[in-house]
């Protein structure tokens, strides 16, 4: 680790920026843990996200000494995939109102992500604390400027508060549990839907 290898008097070595390989390996590692959590939990097995990320263990734990900084990163890596993802989205999409919701349904993969954390997230280690401020801190904004690029535009009613609307997709994302006939995405967009603006 940085500074960490450094003897009495030795001046520290400036922290490069990762080449864009690394980015990408680290990247891969980072979705695949993702993918594993999804299924089976936090506490699944080093070698089976090093399988689904086609990499030995070894090669996890360089970069990720803990399973703590695995999914404090595999939480951060998603949150800043979003962040990125809703002005792209406004630059790219037919309409504003199309822009919003092609970003709540990458919210709900976030968070179908996250229910697999939430048995840590939930937990007393003050080591996971800073991730929900985090994730207020970068999504809300978002959310909020998709939210007003729609309104401007007339398709959907004015007022709409970011925060509610996301607390609102989360909750019935939540509702799922094992249950096979409850289809959260089909009711996300039916409250993206009525959203709209009466015509």
């Amino acid at each position: 680790m940085s500074g960490s290898d450094q003897g009495p008097g030795r001046t520290p070595r400036p922290t490069r920026p990762k080449r864009a390989d690394a980015r990408r390996n680290e990247e891969v590692l980072l979705d695949s843990a993702a993918a594993v959590f999804v299924v089976s939990g936090v506490e699944a097995p080093i070698r089976d996200i090093a399988a689904e990320a086609g990499v030995g263990t070894a090669t996890i734990y360089r970069h990720f000494p803990t399973r703590a900084d695995l999914i404090v990163a595999v939480y951060r890596h998603q949150v800043e995939a979003l962040a990125e993802a809703g002005p792209s989205l406004l630059a790219t999409g037919t309409t504003p109102y199309a822009a919003l919701g092609q970003w709540i349904d990458l919210f709900v993969d976030f968070v179908v992500t996250k229910q697999g954390l939430a048995s840590v997230l939930q937990s007393d280690d003050p080591y996971f604390d800073p991730l929900h401020s985090y994730f207020l801190e970068r999504l809300v904004p978002v959310c909020t400027e998709l939210l007003k690029a729609a309104a401007d535009s007339g398709e959907i009613r004015t007022g709409m508060d970011a925060y509610e609307l996301m607390r609102g997709v989360g909750g019935l994302c939540a509702g799922a549990g094992n249950n096979l006939r409850y289809d959260a995405r089909r009711l996300v967009e039916i409250l993206v839907a009525g959203l709209r603006r009466s015509p």
